[in-house]
């Protein structure tokens, strides 16, 4: 058995709140989802937006070689022949080579929302997929609302699946529009279908319920051979089946064939880089694909983890492109320091009573995270906190001292900030000063500016992300505070921590931490970082 995969991130996904593609991001996307194996990728509604229509005309000269590009459209007008109906004539201008139409499968849409009797909806269903049958399409129905539509009237329901078929349809596909279905449901509906329907069956699922991927395994199991969903689950309301659940399921879980064997390690690069293009930051608890869908922080999971993975893990990570992860917390056992310490290339068992250290740096550790600190998207100061208490750490430089003004003139006038900064480097002084656009933008600039004169590599490091946390949100503005910053040299990226009461210095410490892991990790490299 093999399970064709049609994926409308492109349409469906881009409806979805937040994500926005430009005709251009449609293309790239469309080329990675042809590289990933993807049967069939749905571009939009030629007849509904320019971009759309932009996207179609660029697919043409892109190099597809596997997918089927297919456009999406609604059956006719009631008042319009087909020839003469401006979405079909559309969806024939797109040469596609699939074409995807839906249909009213629900009386009570036929009756409220188009407004015409439901003989006539059915004569537009059969007609819409003979015209677009004899202009060569391959043709996917697509039966909208049909769950709901089936248990209002089972019988016109029904009905409407049959016009599909007598007007040629290829593969007709059941739609849970509105997400309400439940897996139950899908079992006896789909026995029903079959007895009247001699056609491939697919299935079409939305997350309102949370339950559009099961929804979409069950319809397989009763013998869907078709399913359509999007990459990350991206869609309008609360998403459509994601695709990044459901293609490790049938491969990994059920050992049916959806794509190449080969290409199933790189589904965790393909949904980040979907995420990328549609401008979305992809939740870490997505399962298979998700930063955290193998991540370990309780100690008594890392220690089983680190005998056996499979006492914690479903799958193996790798098998679908992911890592496995442990977080170091105040929840941390002594097996998640010496995992971590692993990582980071340090044997702590060589060290002479590694036992009592381990629990030295625990006992650190937990001390930290109770006054603030965090260290699971801060591994770089982690690291750095690991090999000071193991004296593995030599400080690249000191603070002599620092001082932060800001200053504003008038209301309509810009605030502007200057820091001055003093730092010892071997002996060696330097006092320098640097403006910015707010204090830590210009305490950044001007530790970089005092620290670049010895450390010239730190020219190719950047500040790509920085997030404040209020802490003790009762005691308000003398509330600590938790900074995490986030950097790059272009190669690499780290995240860093400072904690305190005082913004500057909690920002401080973060960008100390983030300067030293550069200089640190280069050294480690055998980079010479001195000038």
């Amino acid at each position: 058995m093999r399970v064709q995969i049609f994926d409308t991130t492109l349409r469906d996904g881009s409806q979805g709140e937040g994500v926005n593609f430009s005709s251009d991001d449609k293309v790239k996307v469309a080329i990675a989802l042809d590289k990933f194996g993807i049967d069939y990728i749905e571009g939009g509604w030629p007849g509904s937006n320019p971009k759309d229509i932009d996207f179609f005309r660029k697919i043409k000269n892109s190099k597809i070689e596997h997918a089927k590009i297919t456009a999406f459209g609604s059956t006719r007008r009631a008042k319009n022949p087909p020839d003469k109906d401006p979405n079909l004539l559309a969806l024939i201008e797109s040469e596609t080579p699939v074409t995807t139409i839906f249909g009213k499968s629900w009386d009570f849409h036929v009756t409220e929302a188009l407004r015409i009797p439901l003989e006539k909806n059915l004569e537009m269903i059969e007609d819409t997929v003979a015209f677009l049958k004899s202009r060569g399409k391959e043709v996917i129905y697509d039966a909208e609302h049909f769950f709901d539509g089936y248990k209002a009237n089972q019988s016109y329901a029904l009905q409407t699946l049959i016009a599909a078929m007598k007007g040629g349809a290829d593969i007709i596909v059941l739609a849970d529009t509105n997400g309400g279905a439940l897996p139950h449901e899908i079992g006896p509906i789909f026995k029903e279908v079959r007895k009247r329907i001699d056609l491939p069956l697919g299935i079409h699922a939305h997350n309102d319920s949370d339950l559009a991927v099961a929804v979409s395994i069950e319809a397989v199991n009763q013998g869907a051979v078709h399913v359509q969903g999007t990459i990350n689950g991206y869609g309008e309301r609360c998403g459509n089946a994601n695709l990044c659940s459901i293609i490790p399921i049938l491969k990994l879980k059920m050992g049916i064939d959806c794509i190449p064997d080969e290409n199933l390690p790189r589904l965790t690069e393909l949904s980040r880089y979907v995420s990328e293009l549609a401008n979305m930051s992809p939740p870490k608890n997505m399962p298979y694909v998700g930063e955290s869908a193998f991540a370990h922080k309780g100690g008594i999971h890392v220690d089983a983890v680190m005998k056996n993975p499979q006492t914690y893990e479903h799958i193996n990570p790798e098998s679908v492109g992911n890592v496995r992860r442990v977080l170091v917390s105040d929840l941390s056992g002594k097996s998640n320091i010496y995992y971590k310490a692993e990582q980071f290339g340090i044997d702590l068992s060589s060290l002479e009573d590694h036992s009592k250290k381990t629990r030295e740096i625990l006992a650190k550790l937990k001390e930290l995270e109770h006054s603030g600190y965090q260290f699971e998207g801060a591994e770089g100061s982690f690291e750095i906190l690991l090999k000071k208490l193991i004296n593995k750490f030599n400080d690249y430089f000191d603070l002599e001292g620092f001082r932060v003004i800001t200053e504003k003139r008038g209301l309509k006038e810009r605030a502007m900030s200057e820091a001055t900064i003093k730092v010892i480097v071997d002996g060696e002084y330097e006092h320098t000063a640097s403006e910015g656009v707010g204090p830590v933008n210009a305490l950044d600039r001007a530790l970089r500016k005092a620290l670049t004169r010895f450390y010239p590599n730190l020219k190719d490091m950047k500040l790509i992300d920085y997030k404040v946390r209020v802490l003790e949100t009762n005691k308000a503005t003398e509330a600590s505070v938790r900074v995490l910053i986030q950097s790059s040299d272009g190669s690499e990226t780290w995240g860093t921590v400072g904690v305190s009461q005082n913004l500057m210095e909690a920002s401080w410490l973060a960008l100390v931490d983030s300067i030293s892991y550069k200089l640190m990790k280069d050294e480690e490299k055998g980079i010479s970082i001195r000038k």
